[in-house]
This record gives structure tokens, C-alpha cells and sequence, in this order.
């Protein structure tokens, strides 16, 4: 399932794929592929994919 909520947080913090992937010590294909839905990401990663966009876990990443 793609990931809309993490791409719409990462695009309201006007920040690109390589920008959020330097910030968190991920490749930019990790975040795309996060993104896309074709990977799961550690909690660590998810932690700090939040920390970096100011949102909560419940935020990008719980499913409704």
C-alpha cells in the first residue's frame, strides 16, 4: 500500500526524496520504495522518518 501520508508530510516540509534520505542516513531509493509501499521500514527508520517531518508514528505510518 502506498504510503501517501509520508510523501504528502514530506512535500509540506518542501523537502525531496534526497533531502529526507540524508536526514534519516537512508538512500533516496529507500524512501521512495517507503513511499511506493514496497518497503516496510524498521521502527528505528520510522522513528526517525517522524522526528525528521514532526509527526507520529500514528501519523505517517498507522494503517486505518
Amino acid at each position: 500500500m502506498k504510503n501517501l501520508r509520508l510523501k504528502s508530510a514530506r512535500a509540506a516540509k518542501d523537502l525531496s526524496q534526497d533531502q529526507l534520505a540524508k536526514l534519516c542516513n537512508v538512500s533516496r531509493q529507500t524512501i521512495s520504495a517507503i513511499e511506493k509501499g514496497e518497503y516496510n521500514p524498521t521502527v528505528k527508520l520510522c522513528i526517525a522518518i517522524c522526528k525528521a517531518l514532526d509527526k507520529t508514528l500514528d501519523e505517517l505510518f498507522w494503517e486505518e
